[in-house]
């Protein structure tokens, strides 16, 4: 007999977590505007809003924590940090910031101007709301495929390389540069090709235009390259990644992801000229250049992570747990993103919620049902999260509508995710019964998600 799979970790540690009733549930979620971010963790019995900064470090990296080098200029940790993203990565030039989107801050104030063009797949919101901030255009290039939520393909995250080239032909001179963010986020945490990254190198390069990697999951983006893409079965994670970067100029990282760290990231390049151009906002925005915004420690952390987190059975582990909770709810027939992504389960909410209306926000509702069933917290990837089109000021209701249930690494147990499933379960076969969703009460006027304020109808 086969033996079942069994998690590549044992646990060392734990933290409680607190059980709550539905009339609590209700009243801290009233006091919340029926936003899912401004509760308190504790109001939370099963928190699945990310995956960012929520993992558990392995016993090395809180050993090397207690090595860290908190030099002001030129400690140990940064080296030890850039080294490992060299070896990773194969890019020279290294700019620690304390997250993604502070990488994306420093990197795109230097790049990024007032009627630039930005192609991609699904921009994640605040790749987005970096480029709109400063009067740009990100314009979504992923294959049509990927909105079709019940259709497997092994690569749905894939940029679509026709509109992509349409995109650089009619914006010539306009793009500063391409960004593909590995794995897409927006479209369900679906991995992009080895085949597609090259091709859309070819055609960057064909039009002098350099291409950006988003990278908080590439190691998992590799894990499905090698598990699903012909040719790499063989290649060790680090292999394919150094090979994923080969078709990149520059990278942003959130290493809260796949370094598993609770903070940090960087922006990674070839290009001296980026790199020159980046270290003249690093230091304003995030701090000197050998340590932007991170603690030594956090540096020392991240390298390990970085280390353990691209190989095979971490990776495995991680997604396998993903799978599981895909299983369970293909149990009860409760629609979601297929094939099951890699750090998360995005259940497509207008196929749940049939009778509420677009205009009254399916998955932010869906997401409020979630809770009020069973103190589970997920989060909202869609018309909330859209914003409103910058010039029109009118909701987006073009993409998808998720509902993404994003699974900490090394945190919960398939226990966790049998709750989860249930939970939905309950949602789902009272769905007919919910026929009103919310609407907006005040928003911002940017990344208005974090902290919208709702009221039900």
């Amino acid at each position: 007999m086969e033996l079942p799979f069994a998690e590549s970790w044992k646990i060392k540690m734990i933290e409680p977590i607190v059980k709550s009733t539905r009339s609590e549930r209700e009243h801290w979620l009233k006091k919340a505007h029926y936003n899912v971010f401004q509760l308190r963790s504790e109001q939370v019995y099963i928190d699945l809003l990310t995956d960012s900064g929520t993992g558990a470090m392995s016993d090395r990296q809180w050993a090397a924590i207690m090595l860290g080098d908190e030099s002001y200029a030129g400690a140990t940790s940064f080296f030890k940090m850039k080294d490992m993203i060299k070896k990773i990565t194969g890019f020279e030039y290294v700019i620690p910031t304390h997250q993604g989107r502070a990488a994306e801050n420093v990197l795109f104030s230097y790049l990024v101007k007032p009627g630039n063009v930005i192609p991609g797949n699904s921009h994640f919101d605040t790749t987005k709301g970096h480029i709109e901030s400063r009067k740009a255009v990100a314009l979504d290039c992923t294959i049509d495929e990927a909105k079709d939520t019940q259709l497997e393909l092994p690569f749905k995250g894939n940029v679509d390389l026709q509109k992509l080239e349409r995109a650089l032909q009619e914006n010539a001179g306009n793009v500063p540069f391409v960004v593909i963010t590995i794995t897409n986020n927006t479209a369900g945490g679906q991995p992009v090709s080895m085949e597609n990254l090259k091709g859309a190198k070819q055609i960057c390069d064909k039009y002098k235009v350099k291409l950006l990697l988003d990278s908080a999951r590439f190691a998992e983006n590799a894990y499905f390259i090698k598990t699903r893409e012909k040719g790499f079965e063989n290649k060790s994670i680090k292999d394919i990644c150094l090979k994923m970067f080969s078709y990149a100029d520059a990278m942003t990282m959130s290493a809260k992801k796949d370094a598993i760290v609770n903070m940090g990231g960087f922006i990674a390049t070839n290009c001296e000229q980026w790199y020159e151009g980046a270290k003249t906002f690093c230091i304003p925005y995030e701090g000197y250049l050998t340590y932007g915004g991170m603690n030594g420690r956090d540096m020392n952390a991240l390298a390990v992570g970085l280390d353990e987190n691209t190989e095979f059975d971490n990776l495995e582990t991680r997604i396998k747990q993903v799978e599981y909770l895909a299983k369970r709810l293909d149990e009860f027939g409760v629609p979601y993103q297929r094939p099951a992504g890699g750090h998360a389960i995005f259940i497509d909410a207008p196929k749940v919620l049939t009778q509420v209306p677009k205009e009254e926000f399916p998955a932010q509702t869906l997401t409020v049902e979630l809770y009020l069933e069973a103190g589970i917290r997920g989060c909202e990837i869609g018309y909330l999260l859209a914003d409103r089109d910058p010039v029109t000021r009118e909701n987006r209701f073009g993409g998808l509508d998720l509902l993404r249930l994003c699974i900490p690494r090394r945190v919960y147990t398939n226990n966790h995710m049998d709750v989860v499933a249930v939970a939905l379960k309950n949602v789902f076969d009272r769905r007919e019964s919910i026929k009103r969703g919310v609407k907006i009460a005040w928003e911002a006027e940017l990344m208005r998600h974090f902290t919208v304020q709702l009221e039900r109808l």
